[in-house]
């Protein structure tokens, strides 16, 4: 093996998912809360808790029909869904537990439900018929509670019900782009408000509060609207004046609202985009407090960022970039890229990131420390087909490389001062171009000292350049071998050693020195997607289109783990800058950071060997003392059977041995019986051990009933098993008493 490696202590990595984000909403009704947010996901309505942002509870139906819709009761204890089936269920969501069910009286699937304000009635409503009014009352007798159903004619409106000291009102909204206020009083339409957009929501702002923030500056009844435009917009409803519109960046690229929900006790907003996004104001400002992605698409690659690792950047089968917040789950959406982002690289330092995509630029993008806001602050665009690798310089944020369709690399100089200054980008431009390969290229990394870079491509090659000239790229050696296209290459942090990964499902190591295979790693049923060095060098972590991320020990060419939480391919593969933890992202939509568990592990083995050393010397003091059943009890525990024959043996070596192991055996619990059937079994195979078999047989047999026995797991095949390794005139016992049963 041409390669020295550094002779320092690592421990071998070993992984488990410690967090995931996956997706909870993919349209629908949504419900929240002041800790809770209650939304549809096909055939389950997922329960997220807000100050985590993590799936604490899920009710599905038995018949993974969908759900088409669900209601909270008022006092959060009751929820109801409804199914394409017809059928509705009561829920224990706490305990994920269904208490009732009944079927609708509706013929085509209901489209709505809610609870009034006593948790008692329950309204549902379908698109082609009245909407029947359930009763919901229990009645406890013998039966348990019932449910007790009244129908009624209703008219179905988008109502918000609101009153001030003199007189009630209702405000109605619709697609109609109007909103009207009614005066209950004399029933006649008091304002008609247009709003010059369809509609979806309408939340009415408190009274003797100030909200002068948003343009409230009079004492009059003031509502807020949201709908197509993908705006809030705070209205006067005694003028039908709009006070205040929501700000969008320039960048910014709105979709509608469909849902907006008013939390009062947190004095909060809620709103659901047409794009699956739930997001949560503060009032009086209006300030965006969190966000959370519903539904993530295909991820295509995933990074670590920020101080600590505390957050990831998340490239999805879209123009828009996610940086989720680890801690949270709360998510920012950057806008700026106009075709769907391909790959993503992350400086040193963490603050800054580049992307590049199918809209043939690149674009660097940087992380504000305190508040953790993420702008672009510089773009570069002279690719002639779309970017499909980027990668950045290790040393410091001097420059980034790019790799793209057509077939180039592209060295791209940055700034001095990356920080954003007002709203300026900065216009890079490419420092050299380099007609790199064939076909593709698809990886493109940077050495550690910054002097090196290597691409890989789908002409099946690999090549090295050096990077040290002010000029053009200077081509060092062609790395051959591999019998299908490239998709990653890295560097080792330590070693002269550069790794591939290809389709034709290998893993490659390669010297810079003389550019020969020094290794190569077999495990993958399909496509190997990425390849990166963890544990100092010493060890390769590499994802696949099977979906499973394997670790792999390089001195042994060994996989210690496989990894499986994902259903497709894994695209996205990265190491944190201390590889305490890593991030995977696939096309099933999930994104699953996995925490090194080498030491947990370590410890809890080294915590299972102290335990049976005590048990042992436990089990020898308890021998010495002929304390047999406790002795018996404990060697089973241990799952020995050599240790639960050695008890046996010194039970039967002593005086009125016969007596003394009938005792002992019928005092032990039956699942410790159920053990001891099964390794005599195996010592009845031996000559020996058969006779102390033949001893314990013969009290199992005698003293419990056929019955009893055939209860144990596998016993049937335990008990044919032993018949013809058991001596003749036993086995003519054995028979006629067990055949009837067998």
């Amino acid at each position: 093996l041409a390669v020295v490696y550094r002779h320092i202590s690592v421990i071998l990595c070993s992984y488990a998912a410690s967090s995931k984000i996956e997706p909870f909403y993919k349209g629908g009704k949504v419900q929240v809360d002041e800790k809770y947010i209650f939304c549809t996901c096909g055939s389950r309505v997922n329960v997220l808790e807000i100050s985590t942002g993590k799936i604490i509870h899920s009710v599905e139906h038995d018949d993974q029909e969908d759900i088409t819709s669900f209601a909270l009761s008022c006092d959060d204890e009751l929820l109801v869904t409804a199914s394409r089936a017809l059928l509705l269920k009561q829920w224990d969501w706490r305990q994920a537990q269904c208490t009732r069910s009944w079927k609708a009286i509706h013929t085509v699937p209901v489209a709505s439900m809610t609870f009034d304000c006593t948790s008692t009635l329950l309204i549902s409503t379908a698109c082609s018929s009245s909407p029947p009014l359930w009763t919901v009352v229990f009645v406890y007798g013998t039966c348990g509670p019932v449910s007790v159903c009244v129908c009624c004619r209703a008219i179905t409106a988008s109502v918000l019900l609101a009153c001030n000291s003199v007189m009630i009102f209702v405000y109605s909204s619709g697609r109609d782009k109007i909103c009207t206020v009614w005066d209950l009083k004399n029933r006649k339409a008091k304002r008609t408000v247009p709003v010059y957009e369809a509609v979806e929501g309408v939340v009415l702002l408190p009274e003797k509060k100030d909200f002068s923030q948003i343009g409230v500056t009079s004492k009059d009844l003031h509502f807020i609207t949201a709908g197509s435009k993908g705006v809030l917009r705070v209205w006067e409803a005694s003028t039908a004046r709009c006070v205040y519109t929501q700000n969008h960046n320039s960048d910014d690229d709105p979709h509608g609202i469909t849902y907006l929900l008013h939390l009062p006790t947190a004095s909060r907003l809620a709103t659901v985009t047409a794009e699956h996004n739930i997001l949560l104001y503060q009032l009086p400002g209006l300030t965006t407090q969190q966000q959370f992605v519903g539904y993530n698409d295909e991820v295509l690659d995933v990074k670590f960022l920020g101080k600590a690792d505390s957050h990831i950047v998340v490239a999805t089968n879209s123009c828009q970039l996610k940086v989720f917040e680890l801690l949270t789950n709360s998510c920012q959406i950057l806008y700026g890229h106009t075709d769907t982002v391909l790959s993503l690289d992350v400086f040193k330092k963490g603050a800054v990131f580049a992307s590049c995509a199918k809209d043939k630029s690149v674009r660097v993008w940087h992380m504000d420390s305190d508040s953790g806001q993420v702008r672009c602050v510089a773009q570069g665009s002279s690719h002639t087909n779309a970017v499909g690798s980027i990668t950045c310089s290790r040393i410091k944020a001097s420059f980034i490389v790019s790799g793209s369709q057509d077939c180039t690399v592209k060295v791209w100089d940055l700034p001095a001062d990356l920080s954003p200054t007002g709203t300026d980008i900065h216009q890079l431009t490419a420092r050299t171009t380099e007609k790199a390969h064939d076909k593709d290229v698809n990886s493109v990394a940077v050495s550690p000292n910054d002097k090196l870079l290597a691409s890989g491509s789908q002409d099946r090659t690999a090549k090295l350049w050096s990077l040290a000239g002010e000029g053009n790229l200077g081509l060092l050696g062609v790395f051959r071998g591999h019998r299908r296209g490239i998709w990653a290459v890295c560097f080792s942090p330590v070693d002269q050693v550069l790794a591939t990964s290809s389709a034709d499902g290998t893993t490659k190591l390669w010297s810079l020195q003389d550019f020969s295979c020094l290794k190569t790693f077999e495990g993958h049923d399909a496509s190997v997607l990425k390849v990166i060095f963890v544990s100092r060098g010493t060890q390769l972590l590499t994802s696949g289109s099977d979906g499973l991320v394997k670790l792999w020990t390089i001195k042994t060419n060994e996989c210690v783990k496989t990894l499986d939480a994902h259903q497709d391919k894994v695209w996205g593969l990265h190491a944190s800058r201390k590889d305490d933890k890593m991030v995977t992202g696939s096309a099933d939509s999930n994104i699953t950071v996995w925490a090194d568990v080498t030491e947990v592990e370590l410890a809890e083995e080294q915590a299972k060997q102290e335990d049976q050393i005590l048990k042992q010397q436990e089990l020898s003091n308890l021998l010495h003392e002929k304390k047999y059943l406790k002795a018996l009890g404990l060697a089973i525990s241990l799952d020995q059977p050599h240790t639960v024959l050695t008890v046996i043996k010194a039970i039967r070596q002593g005086e009125d041995s016969h007596e003394l192991l009938e005792k002992t055996i019928l005092k032990l619990r039956l699942d410790q019986k159920e053990s001891l059937l099964r390794y005599c079994v195996v010592w009845n195979t031996n000559a020996r051990n058969c006779l102390d078999a033949q001893a314990v047989l013969q009290v199992l047999l005698t003293h419990l009933p056929p019955e009893e026995l055939l209860q144990y797991q596998g016993a049937r095949t335990h008990l044919e098993g032993l018949i013809p390794y058991t001596g003749h005139r036993k086995r003519e016992e054995h028979q006629n008493k067990w055949q009837p049963a067998l």
